[in-house]
């Protein structure tokens, strides 16, 4: 069954209930001056809450790592995710499971640029050896609540995006209730990561579509 993490959690309640609603696991955004950041203070205190296995996930953009280690003690976070241009040696040496972002281009300007397709996954193999899991994500910076285009699944497909005993993929950008199931069907992902896609606005979660989510991608 695919996992399901739900990104850019702000608040206690939003993480109850994705955690009722079926999450595997939930993210924090610490990067400052972006919609969803969260401080340390705040994360702590959901954190606590949480059942035993759900994980809690921190999102890093280019930060310290002594900065990235004081946080995850902090707030008692078990993953790291890294959304900046990091290289392998700077994710090396860490005691938690790491997640490192590859950005692909939309579907819409695929045309013409076979050469970017391969150039990103060409990138992801030098992340194999530190990173416990692959995120695919499409360039665009953050999304401010409007809707994302989605990644050219058929094309992950082809290029490896089904997970194997050598990398785990984590599928997101543009992902919605509507399209997930498609989604999960096409590439068989690891696990799905959502955050705009089930908003009612900018940091703060849809509960009907948080369920609707959550269920097709589990059923797909």
């Amino acid at each position: 069954m695919t996992r399901v993490k739900i990104c850019g959690i702000t608040s206690i309640e939003d993480a109850r209930m994705a955690v009722a609603a079926g999450a595997d696991a939930l993210g924090f955004i610490f990067v400052e001056n972006t919609p969803r950041f969260v401080t340390p203070e705040q994360v702590a205190s959901i954190v606590r809450v949480l059942p035993p296995f759900v994980t809690p996930v921190g999102v890093f953009w280019d930060h310290k790592s002594g900065h990235v280690k004081a946080v995850a003690e902090a707030c008692g976070l078990r993953a790291l995710q890294f959304h900046g241009d990091e290289t392998p040696e700077d994710l090396a040496g860490y005691s938690l499971p790491v997640i490192k972002t590859i950005k692909l281009p939309p579907v819409s300007t695929i045309d013409g640029l076979p050469e970017y397709r391969v150039g990103g996954f060409l990138d992801a193999l030098y992340f194999r050896n530190v990173a416990s899991a692959l995120l695919l994500d499409t360039t665009a910076r953050w999304s401010e609540g409007e809707a994302r285009e989605t990644l050219a699944w058929q094309r992950i497909r082809m290029m490896g995006g089904r997970h194997d005993n050598r990398m785990h993929i984590i599928l997101s950008g543009g992902l919605t209730p509507e399209n997930v199931a498609e989604a999960v069907g096409i590439v068989r992902p690891h696990a799905v990561d959502v955050n705009s896609g089930v908003e009612a606005r900018p940091g703060a979660k849809d509960p009907d579509k948080v369920r609707r989510f959550i269920a097709a991608a589990k059923a797909a």
